[in-house]
């Protein structure tokens, strides 16, 4: 049997990826070397873009009864918080749920769309040719081989799929090691961290009445990650910052982390691909990784059904990189730069980190713009400046907004009472959008809506995978005034829109 996709990895990664392509009728098959899922959860935070993400398949509902939602985030372990509250978004807020639990949600959603995962079923080695890929699998009767149109690994960072594709992962190694301890706290701290010339550290509080600590102090930093970390020793890191370990008990789970820093060189090799940890590892600060590695899923997923439908060529494909390798090179460079701030205790590093902490509470502009980095809500894929948008997106003019992310517009006498409910098919939507009243504009007829339909037509493919709505926008966002035709991504970015009006 030849497959559409192989998915190897059954994190959220894969998960979400897998959901996806289902969602859209295309054949695949998961397979994890893990014999059950972790009851431990490396990550624990959702950000504003993955709850859109999730929105815009109408998947949030879930999560967000099960979270604990936070209205800021952290940069470096600073004590001024980023304020979510001000972002463009329903969702301004960090969710605070377990990896857990995201990835029972993310397969239940798997499931239902006639999925399932081949646990202890661990890929041995890929190989590829013109026209497919093969995984060789040992699984718990034995060695059998996959053969697929496509393989992608979303099997972290020591990827298989990504070692036997040859692509390079460059970058730095582990030169700085945090710690992290799940135990109940009898007298939690009030603030949500605590930091001097000893160390510093995070305490998120979870919904079963645990706490999460994390963090760094002079002593930990030289242990190496592989190291197993001890009760007394977080509880003496602890102490050391804070002179009391308060009330620390019932350790569920003790471990130790890294800075390596790598990205694969590409994220796109022939038949095979790489999202998630496979394509990006750093240290985890600002809780990031989850949220990137769901938003390449997110971005791979619509272009990768369309090639196996044979709905478009396969050098869409191609966009996958050019957009989601600058967001990962991103990551590494705030990762680091929060490293620098939240795991170094000479003089000069305090004094670095007291006039960050100034910036950021003095300045606005300053934290909104990196709220906006870590929420993910400021990533845009616009094409640089002298470069022509590729096959994902082209249109609009100097103020165009192709690339850029689709607020969830109000609207006005559409199926939905926004944008995002109409994106649950997972297809693109073409809005001829304008006020009351407004005849000859925000209709199907008006001015740029053949190109509009035609643009539409060449991306998705099929005009089956185009919804058409016309409607009135009831909420106000940057960029949006004037609009009268916009053309919106499966995954929420903009794929072409009209040239705004000047009236």
């Amino acid at each position: 049997m030849v497959n559409d996709v192989v998915v190897v990895g059954a994190g959220p990664v894969g998960l979400l990826l897998a959901a996806e392509l289902r969602l859209v009728g295309v054949d695949v098959t998961v397979i994890e070397r893990a014999a059950a899922r972790s009851p431990h959860s490396k990550a624990l935070t959702l950000h504003p873009r993955s709850l859109e993400v999730l929105a815009m398949r109408g998947l949030a509902g879930p999560f967000i009864r099960e979270g604990v939602p936070m209205p800021t985030g952290h940069y470096g372990g600073l004590p001024v918080r980023l304020d979510f509250s001000v972002l463009d978004t329903r969702f301004p807020y960090t969710l605070v749920l377990p990896q857990l639990r995201t990835e029972q949600l993310l397969e239940e959603r798997l499931r239902e769309l006639g999925g399932e995962i081949r646990w202890e079923h661990r890929a041995l080695r890929v190989r590829q040719d013109a026209d497919g890929a093969e995984v060789d699998v040992a699984g718990p009767d034995g060695t059998y081989t996959l053969r697929a149109a496509w393989v992608v690994g979303c099997d972290g960072a020591g990827s298989t799929v990504r070692s036997s594709a040859g692509i390079d992962f460059p970058g730095t190694r582990a030169t700085t090691t945090g710690f992290l301890g799940d135990v109940v706290l009898d007298a939690p701290p009030s603030a949500p961290s605590v930091d001097n010339e000893h160390g510093g550290f995070l305490v998120v509080p979870l919904a079963d009445g645990h706490h999460r600590i994390a963090g760094t102090t002079g002593e930990s930093l030289a242990i190496p990650a592989d190291q197993p970390l001890t009760f007394d020793e977080l509880r003496g890191y602890v102490r050391q910052v804070a002179g009391t370990d308060f009330g620390m008990r019932a350790p569920r789970w003790l471990s130790r982390f890294g800075n390596a820093s790598r990205q694969a060189a590409r994220y796109r090799d022939g038949r095979i691909l790489l999202a998630g940890d496979a394509a990006h590892m750093h240290m985890p600060m600002g809780g990031q990784g989850l949220n990137v590695g769901l938003q390449d899923a997110f971005n791979l997923a619509w272009k990768l059904a369309a090639v196996c439908q044979g709905r478009v060529p396969e050098g869409l494909l191609d966009t996958y990189h050019a957009e989601r390798h600058p967001v990962g090179a991103a990551l590494l460079e705030n990762t680091q730069a929060q490293t620098m701030l939240g795991a170094t205790y000479t003089a000069d590093a305090r004094a670095l980190r007291s006039v960050f902490g100034r910036l950021l509470a003095v300045h606005p502009a300053v934290n909104r713009q990196f709220a906006g980095e870590l929420s993910a809500l400021d990533v845009d894929y616009r094409p640089a400046a002298g470069e022509e948008a590729g096959a994902a997106g082209r249109g609009g003019g100097g103020h165009s907004l192709v690339g850029t992310r689709a607020p969830d517009l109000g609207l006005d006498g559409a199926p939905e009472p926004s944008l995002y409910p109409l994106l649950t098919d997972g297809r693109f939507v073409l809005l001829h959008l304008g006020p009351g009243g407004d005849a000859g504009r925000g209709t199907a007829d008006g001015p740029g809506a053949a190109e509009a339909c035609a643009a539409a037509e060449a991306m998705a493919g099929s005009p089956d995978r185009i919804r058409v709505v016309t409607a009135r926008p009831t909420t106000t966002h940057d960029g949006w005034a004037g609009r009268s035709t916009v053309l919106v991504r499966p995954d929420g970015h903009v794929a072409w829109d009209a040239a705004p009006s000047s009236t």
